[in-house]
C-alpha cells in the first residue's frame, strides 16, 4: 500500500450501525431561502448535495423545528411535523446520500427565544414561548415549562427523528448547545428550578437531553446514530466554563454516538465571534474544549470552530484530541476540500477567511454567498450550467485584482481565449497592502491560490501592462471586461498633506512610518482593521468618524467580531465626529459636544475608495461587448467583485 499523507483524517468511523467514510463531517448551517409554508425549496437540496459531493462523510442540515407551535425561533425555520415539510426533506436526504455521505438532520427547539417574530403563527400564539423558568426575555415574560410541556417536547423530538429516519437521513443531530432550548435547561444560569429538570445537580439539568436521546433511540432503534451538539463552556464572564462542559458531557456518555463539542451561547455577543471564530483569533481556537472532554469519555468526540488546515486536521485525529473534525464555513469558501486533501491537491484549497460574508448574506438575503467561492449559495443553478460556453470569444481583462482574476479564470474555464493584463508587477489589486497582517493571512493565501491558477490556466497573462484604447483595439478583442479598481478617497482636509499624514495603504505597507499615538480618519472596514493591526503592534489608537455608525460594509455579523477586537485591544471610536484640521500635534475634530483635538503623532486617512471609471470607460468602444465589474463600479467588497466576475464571465458566448 503506497504511503497515505493523512490515514488518521480518512480512516472511517463507525456510529451506531454506520460507517461514515472519513472524520471530516459538514457541521449545520443554515438556509433560511424557504417557501411562503416554510418549506425547503430545491436550491436547499443542492446546497447540502455540493457538500457530499466534495467528499465530506456526514451533511447536517439547517434547523429543523421540533415543536411547530412552541419551539420555532424564526418565520423561516421548519417545523419538521408539517407533511408539507416531507418530500423536500426526502430529496435532500436522497440528494446528500447517492454522493456517498450520511444525511444528518439537526433537530432544534429555540425554548425561551421561541416565537419572537410575528406573523408566522396563529394571533392565540403570537409570542409565546417556556423557558426552564419564569424570566423576562426581552419585552416579554416567559413562563416556566411545565413537566407535560417537557414530556411532550421529549416525544416531539423523537418523532421528529424518526420522521427524519423514514425520509432518508442517516444521523440526527440534537443541538443542545448555543443558548438553543437544551442549553437553557443545562445552563446553571438558566435553570434554577427546584425540580428533576434543574437545580445544581448536572444530573438534573441534563436530564432534558437525556431522555430526548433515549426517547429517540426508543422511536428509531439503538443502533440508529444521534449526535449531540454541546457548548463546551460558555465562554463570557458568569457563563459557566469547561467543568459544566465536561460534566454534560459525561451524562451523554454512553447513550449517545457523538459528542459534537462546540463554545458559546448566540444570546451573548461578546462571544458570537466565539462561538463562530472570527478572522481575528488562530487557528480552531475551541479544540481545547473537545480535547479535554475526550480525557473524561468514552464516546466519540467531534469539534468544530475555525478549522479547515490539512495538517492540523490531521494531527487533531491523530494526537486524540478528537475523533472527528467539523467544518462550516470551511465548506462554504470549498466544498471539495475534503476531496482536494485526499487526492494531495492542498494548494488548491479555497481557505476560508472567516469574514462572515456567508452567514451575514444568509441572514439578509436567505442564501450564504461566500466572499471567494461564488458558487456558494448557487448550487442550483451550477447544477444545470453548461461547463462550455456555446460561442468561443477572445477576451480581454483589464486589472489583476480579485475580480479581474475571477473573470479570466471563469472565462478560461468555459473555453474562451483569454488575455489579462495587469499594470502592476503582480497580481492581487490594492489588498495586497494587507499582505503582512496577521488576521488577512488567509486573504493573501487566497490571492496567491488565484494568482498560481491563472499561471496555470491557458491565459495570456501580461503584467507591468497599461491597457489604453490604442493597445486594446491591437488586441480586436470580441468582449472586454475591465476590472479596473478604486483608488483611496484623499480627503480636503487642510493639513492632509503634512508630514505626519499617511493613507491607509501606506500605514498598512509601512507601519513602522506610524507613530506612537495614531488617529484614524474613518471608521470603514479598511479604517479599523488598521487600527486593530497597528493596536497588535503596540500603537495607541483612535478611530474617528463623521456617520453615526461603523461601516461594516453590510457585514453586519464581521461586524460583531471586529467590534469585540476593538475592544480588546483598547481602540477608541468616536462617531458623529468630523476632521476639521489636520496639526503637528493632532487632528481638531468638531464632534457633539464642540470641538476638540486629538492628540497623535501619525494622522491616516481612510474614508473611502473612488472608483476608477474613467480608465474603465475609455474602453467601453474597444470591443462589440464591454462590461465593467467591481470596484470600478461602485466600491463593494469581496463577496460582490467575486461573484459580479464570475457571473458576467459565465454569461459571455452565449450566441
Amino acid at each position: 500500500m503506497s504511503e497515505f499523507k493523512y490515514p488518521h483524517l480518512f480512516e472511517p468511523i463507525r456510529l451506531g450501525n454506520t460507517l461514515f467514510r472519513n472524520r471530516i463531517f459538514a457541521s449545520p448551517t443554515g438556509y433560511v431561502n424557504m417557501t411562503g409554508d416554510n418549506i425547503l425549496p430545491p436550491g436547499a437540496a443542492a446546497y447540502y448535495a455540493r457538500k457530499a459531493l466534495g467528499g465530506a462523510a456526514s451533511v447536517a442540515t439547517c434547523e429543523l423545528i421540533t415543536d411547530g407551535e412552541l419551539g420555532r425561533g424564526g418565520a423561516d425555520h421548519v417545523a419538521i411535523e408539517d407533511p408539507r415539510a416531507f418530500h423536500p426533506l426526502c430529496r435532500l436526504a436522497e440528494e446528500v446520500t447517492r454522493h456517498g455521505a450520511v444525511a444528518t438532520a439537526e433537530l432544534q427547539h429555540a425554548g425561551m427565544f421561541a416565537n419572537r417574530v410575528p406573523a408566522f403563527m396563529g394571533a392565540k400564539n403570537l409570542g409565546f414561548a417556556y423557558g426552564p423558568v419564569e424570566m423576562q426575555v426581552g419585552d416579554r415574560l416567559v413562563p416556566e415549562m411545565p413537566e407535560e410541556i417537557i414530556e411532550r417536547t421529549i416525544q416531539k423530538y423523537a418523532q421528529a427523528a424518526l420522521i427524519t429516519k423514514r425520509a432518508g437521513f442517516g444521523m440526527v443531530l440534537v443541538h443542545a448547545g448555543h443558548g438553543w432550548l437544551l442549553h437553557q435547561f443545562v445552563s446553571p444560569i438558566t435553570n434554577t428550578r427546584k425540580d428533576k429538570w434543574g437545580g445544581a445537580p448536572i444530573e438534573n439539568r441534563a436530564r432534558f437531553t437525556v431522555e430526548i436521546v433515549k426517547a429517540i433511540k426508543k422511536a428509531c432503534g439503538a443502533s440508529f446514530p444521534v449526535e449531540v451538539r454541546i457548548s463546551g463552556s460558555e465562554c463570557y464572564d458568569g457563563g459557566y466554563g469547561i467543568e459544566e462542559g465536561i460534566a454534560f458531557a459525561r451524562q451523554l456518555d454512553g447513550l449517545c454516538d457523538l459528542i459534537h463539542v462546540s463554545a458559546g451561547n448566540h444570546e451573548v455577543e461578546e462571544v458570537f465571534a466565539v462561538t463562530h471564530p472570527s478572522m481575528f483569533l488562530g487557528e480552531g481556537p475551541n479544540v481545547k474544549y473537545a480535547a479535554e472532554i475526550k480525557k473524561h469519555v468514552k464516546t466519540p468526540v467531534a469539534t468544530v470552530g475555525a478549522l479547515g488546515e490539512p495538517e492540523m486536521l490531521e494531527e487533531i485525529i491523530a494526537s486524540g484530541q478528537a475523533d472527528v473534525v467539523e467544518m462550516a464555513r470551511a465548506l462554504l469558501a470549498d466544498p471539495d476540500l475534503p476531496l482536494k486533501i485526499r487526492t494531495g491537491r492542498e494548494d488548491e484549497i479555497k481557505q476560508c477567511m472567516r469574514c462572515l460574508s456567508c452567514f451575514s448574506t444568509e441572514m439578509n438575503c436567505g442564501e450564504p454567498y461566500c466572499a471567494i467561492n461564488p458558487e456558494t449559495g448557487r448550487e442550483l443553478d451550477m447544477k444545470y450550467d453548461f461547463p462550455k460556453a456555446k460561442v468561443s470569444r477572445r477576451v480581454l481583462v483589464v486589472g489583476g485584482g480579485v475580480g479581474g482574476m475571477q473573470a479570466a479564470l471563469t472565462c478560461a474555464e468555459r473555453g474562451h481565449e483569454v488575455i489579462l493584463c495587469e499594470k502592476g508587477s503582480e497580481l492581487g489589486g490594492s489588498i495586497r497592502c494587507e499582505r503582512n497582517v496577521p488576521f488577512k493571512r488567509k486573504l493573501d493565501i487566497y490571492l496567491n491560490s488565484q494568482a498560481r491558477a491563472v499561471e496555470k490556466a491557458p491565459i495570456d497573462l501580461r503584467l507591468n501592462t497599461e491597457v489604453t484604447p490604442e493597445y486594446a483595439l491591437s488586441l480586436k478583442p470580441d468582449v472586454i471586461i475591465a476590472a479596473t479598481g478604486a483608488r483611496p478617497i484623499r480627503p480636503n482636509i487642510p493639513g492632509i498633506g503634512g508630514a505626519n499624514v499617511l493613507g491607509a495603504e501606506q500605514a498598512y505597507l509601512e507601519p513602522e512610518k506610524t507613530g506612537k499615538k495614531v488617529c484614524i480618519l474613518g471608521a470603514g472596514l479598511v479604517g479599523l482593521e488598521l487600527a486593530i493591526y497597528l493596536a497588535m503592534q503596540g500603537r495607541e489608537v483612535q478611530v474617528v468618524e463623521m456617520a453615526p455608525q461603523i461601516n461594516d460594509g453590510g457585514n453586519f455579523l464581521h461586524a460583531i467580531g471586529l467590534k469585540a477586537e476593538l475592544n480588546k485591544r483598547k481602540v477608541k471610536v468616536d462617531l458623529n465626529t468630523k476632521a476639521l484640521e489636520i496639526r503637528p500635534e493632532g487632528v481638531l475634530c468638531a464632534g457633539t459636544e464642540g470641538e476638540k483635538l486629538y492628540s497623535a503623532d501619525t494622522v491616516i486617512y481612510a474614508v473611502g475608495q473612488r472608483p476608477e471609471s474613467e480608465a474603465a470607460l475609455a474602453l467601453r468602444f474597444c470591443a462589440p461587448e464591454f462590461y465593467q465589474i467591481g470596484d470600478c463600479l461602485s466600491p463593494r467588497n469581496i463577496t460582490a467583485a467575486t461573484s459580479a466576475a464570475f457571473h458576467t464571465a459565465r454569461d459571455i458566448g452565449r450566441f
